[in-house]
């Protein structure tokens, strides 16, 4: 059985920074890619960041570069989110996925459809 976990969320200050930590255990394939997304109550799960097989980085809005840092290490199957500079719209629930590769598909995985093993997530709450 595939389990997802991540941890790490609270309340913090802006300005202050915060590092989320996803595992994944059971899933027996070799190559997976591992994201981040994030929802906030009445509004889509938006991609935030992800790992791919590779062990590329990718970040879903180009934005997040500036103060999210995604990582992963691959033989302890752990993946983490680095978020510098908070704000008060990074309040959200996050969420760690795992999706293995798709057959002839070279796209971004960026969508909720792409992953098929989830976290029940892991809340962050900035309060200003």
């Amino acid at each position: 059985q595939v389990q997802v976990a991540e941890s790490g969320g609270g309340l913090v200050q802006a300005g202050e920074s915060l590092r989320l930590t996803c595992t994944v255990s059971g899933l027996k394939a070799e190559h997976y890619s591992m994201a981040w997304f994030r929802q906030v109550p009445g509004k889509e799960r938006e991609g935030v960041s992800y790992v791919a097989w590779t062990n590329d980085e990718y970040y879903c809005v180009e934005s997040m570069k500036a103060r999210f840092t995604v990582s992963r290490d691959p033989i302890e199957k752990i993946m983490y989110l680095q978020i510098h500079s908070l704000v008060s719209e990074d309040t959200a629930m996050y969420y760690c996925a795992a999706a293995l590769p798709r057959p002839g598909y070279i796209g971004v995985y960026c969508s909720v459809s792409d992953y098929a093993y989830w976290g029940r997530g892991t809340q962050v709450t900035v309060s200003s």
